[in-house]
């Protein structure tokens, strides 16, 4: 039988999970005029949600990355190379042929994959606008491209006016339906909140939060009917674990199946899973561990063993902090993603790490012996 639970890359049919709110409210943006703006945590399903919207409209769509791009003319050229798989190129040619700068296109040989370059580099400006409004060009109202731009809080350490210069291009595009991914919440919203900014509410804003829980309990209790009789108390374990973090409530329950396929008792599959998870991942979590200052640490231990706020004076005092050190670093560890922030506090993203932590300070040589 097949594993039903999948993490780790884009999903969607059965193994999409949810989301209905957002998919209608998308599915209504993106049939009119305006643009979107999707916030959450990393691995909380953002392009997952938006693939399994824009494949109800059998329209064009372009998906950019940020983090991949190291410049304004390696944007410009990464884009392009997506419009170049969307479009035919006789369609496009005589479109191309009016840039101001004429791009130089190379097919590899071997794996007929296109390279764009543009030369000179020093007019990028120039090359990233004729490459925006070329999307205009070749979109019609009754066949709208949908352009996804993901980890858009990237765009100003491409370029510190970027910003500026998109807005000034997007804002004349009346064909392009814009959809804006971001995974940095106070970044995303100096751009799209903060009045100064270019980007001041361009799109309609929707903030993405965990899969509810009765929805992820019926999700799960599904897909472990196939194997066990019980399904519900394993779905209920594994919840608990993962506060029904998207990402890791998918990999927890991946790895309670293949346990369960194995032949593990249905009554105890959870923890031996989870005590796989963690073995797995051991390097990688000392070598984080020990990428951290003793603020991030100090923070990071209090919140594997409470949620409760550590700005508290009592508490800060209790960990040896001043509150504006505790302040900084707990936005550190938001924006580096290690931290969520929930509604009365924080707590740590991966629950495993979390585990991993408990486990570390608990460890007792001699009961080993």
């Amino acid at each position: 039988m097949e594993n039903p639970f999948k993490f780790g890359s884009v999903v969607d049919k059965t193994h999409f999970t949810n989301r209905k709110e957002e998919i209608k409210s998308l599915t209504s943006i993106l049939e009119s005029h305006n643009h979107a703006v999707l916030i959450s945590p990393r691995r909380y399903g953002k392009t997952s949600l938006i693939l399994n919207v824009v494949k109800q409209f059998q329209r064009p769509v372009i998906y950019l990355d940020l983090q991949i791009i190291s410049s304004i003319t390696d944007f410009a050229g990464e884009l392009l190379k997506r419009v170049y798989s969307n479009y035919p190129m006789q369609k496009i040619r005589s479109l191309i042929a009016k840039f101001r700068i004429i791009p130089t296109l190379n097919v590899n040989p071997v794996n007929g994959e296109l390279s764009v370059n543009f030369q000179p580099a020093k007019s990028e400006n120039i090359i990233i606008e004729d490459v925006f409004n070329l999307l205009e060009s070749i979109s019609k109202p009754s066949n709208k491209v949908i352009v996804v731009f993901d980890e858009f809080q990237e765009v100003k350490s491409i370029s510190s006016n970027l910003d500026r210069q998109l807005r000034a291009i997007m804002q004349h595009h009346k064909n392009v339906n814009y959809v804006f991914l971001g995974s940095r919440e106070s970044m995303m919203k100096e751009i799209f909140e903060h009045k100064k900014s270019p980007f001041y509410h361009f799109g309609y804003l929707i903030t993405i939060q965990k899969i509810p829980f009765d929805d992820f309990m019926s999700y799960l209790s599904e897909g472990f009917k196939l194997l066990s009789e019980s399904y519900a108390d394993i779905a209920g374990q594994i919840l608990e674990i993962t506060d029904c973090h998207p990402y890791y409530t998918q990999q927890l329950a991946f790895t309670v199946w293949e346990k369960l396929r194995q032949g593990a008792d249905s009554k105890d599959a959870v923890k031996p899973a989870i005590e796989s998870l963690i073995s797995t991942h051991d390097y990688d979590y000392e070598r984080l561990w020990n990428n951290f200052n003793q603020t991030d640490k100090n923070i990071l231990i209090h919140f594997s063993i409470s949620n409760e706020s550590p700005l508290k004076d009592e508490i800060a005092k209790g960990m040896g902090l001043a509150t504006s050190t505790l302040f900084s670093g707990l936005k550190r560890l938001c924006e580096s993603g290690y931290l969520i922030r929930n509604l009365k506090s924080y707590e740590i993203d991966d629950p495993f790490f979390k585990l991993w932590i408990v486990r570390r300070r608990n460890m007792d040589w001699n009961s080993s012996l």
